[in-house]
């Protein structure tokens, strides 16, 4: 017996091993129950890996280049919380712990990541418990009251 195989069906098979093997990397992952959950552009946990050695440098360069930008010498201590977000490429959003003048402190910071173009940078970074201040009179409130 002889098993011949067409172009066609080959061509179709290949098709669906690349769509199916790309389905997570932009934002299609399937669920224990089966359902398919839409995540292209949604921010979502990094399973298990906010303890990775990738997210760990992640958090480091973002301390890093906090550091340079505003002429500060925080010292990275660990990685809190991590997600990330599939644009062109992955922007990581970091809740991380370091030390500033002897104290620890939280800060949230955001690295964009493409890795095909060797391309990492910084977009934010805050102490995570910078809150807006409000006046009085942003309340609302009289003077004398």
């Amino acid at each position: 017996m002889k098993l011949t195989i067409d172009r066609f069906s080959v061509a179709l098979l290949l098709g669906t091993v690349v769509v199916l093997s790309g389905v997570c990397e932009f934002g299609l992952c399937f669920e224990d129950d089966q359902s398919i959950r839409m995540k292209l552009g949604g921010v979502h946990d990094c399973r298990g890996s906010q303890n990775s050695g990738e997210i760990e440098t992640l958090a480091r360069f973002a301390v890093q280049e906090h550091n340079k930008k505003e002429n500060t010498l925080l010292e990275f201590a660990r990685v809190l919380k991590a997600k990330e977000q599939v644009v062109s490429g992955k922007i990581y959003h970091l809740t991380l712990e370091a030390i500033d003048a002897g104290k620890k402190k939280i800060y949230e910071a955001k690295v964009w990541v493409k890795p095909w173009m060797n391309f990492k940078q910084l977009q934010e970074f805050k102490n995570a418990h910078d809150a807006p201040s409000f006046t009085q009179s942003d309340l609302g409130a009289k003077r004398g009251h």
